[in-house]
């Protein structure tokens, strides 16, 4: 496993449509794309779409095929997952797809402000113990407005009830536009293509009997957001390797016991 992480790592430097900016790039100084994204990478002028927290790319690239006259790019700090979606993108020549390696906190370094036309969050980490780090909290929300154009959409799709319900009161307490919410958009009843698309952690929740949750909503006036002080129930688990050993644990337990 090692090996091929490594592997992976090196094919990463070379493939056309990644991007890894050192932190001397982009730690108090622009990143030399800011602003060009459209003319030195898709060259274009086509709206940029931006996924955060892209995983192995699937949602990403998916997003490619469905509109090939915008252009996306997806970003994750996670080198060797991002590889497969990079690496897809390649082989398939499609040239309306990056990928971004490097943390959210720099986001305003690498884009100029109204230069992302649209924002995904896709089931992200919850973070229940840290509001300060919660993709859709007030943190990354006054974030994401410094580089979003105006009215732009933020698509939010989790297995978290927790993070939704987080998000709902969020969004409720600070009065911004919600256009669609659910807590199960797989048993609603909608026909859509973009929100059809299923990662590989999405398909292995569904088949565990986990509800998918969405909300499409936008920053609205430009003023300083507050966080909801509210309770809310947290998840019994938020991430695959942490539903896999709670369950290997138990496993173990059964074994011992027979």
């Amino acid at each position: 496993m090692a090996k091929k992480k490594l592997a992976r790592f090196a094919e990463m430097e070379v493939l056309p449509n990644v991007f890894q900016p050192k932190h001397e790039e982009v730690f108090r100084t622009d990143y030399p794309l800011k602003g060009k994204w459209n003319e030195e990478v898709f060259h274009n002028d086509h709206p940029i779409i931006l996924e955060i927290g892209c995983g192995k790319g699937e949602y990403t690239v998916e997003l490619g095929k469905l509109y090939p006259e915008k252009n996306f790019i997806g970003l994750d700090i996670k080198g060797a997952r991002m590889w497969k979606g990079a690496k897809t993108a390649v082989e398939n020549g499609m040239n309306n797809v990056a990928f971004l390696r490097m943390y959210a906190e720099m986001l305003e370094s690498v884009f100029a402000p109204g230069e992302i036309a649209e924002l995904w969050i896709t089931f992200p980490d919850p973070q229940m113990a840290k509001a300060r780090k919660r993709l859709s909290g007030t943190r990354f929300l006054s974030l994401y407005r410094k580089i979003l154009a105006p009215q732009a959409v933020i698509h939010l799709k989790t297995d978290s009830l927790f993070l939704y319900r987080y998000t709902s009161a969020l969004i409720e307490l600070n009065h911004l536009p919600v256009e669609v919410r659910t807590e199960d958009l797989y048993g609603c009843g909608w026909e859509d293509k973009i929100l059809s698309i299923k990662t590989f952690y999405e398909k292995q929740w569904l088949s565990r009997g986990k509800q998918i949750k969405y909300l499409r909503f936008s920053l609205g006036e430009d003023i300083p957001l507050t966080e909801p002080d509210v309770e809310i129930e947290k998840d019994d688990y938020h991430s695959e390797t942490r539903y896999m050993n709670s369950h290997l644990v138990h496993g173990n337990k059964a074994i011992r016991n027979n």
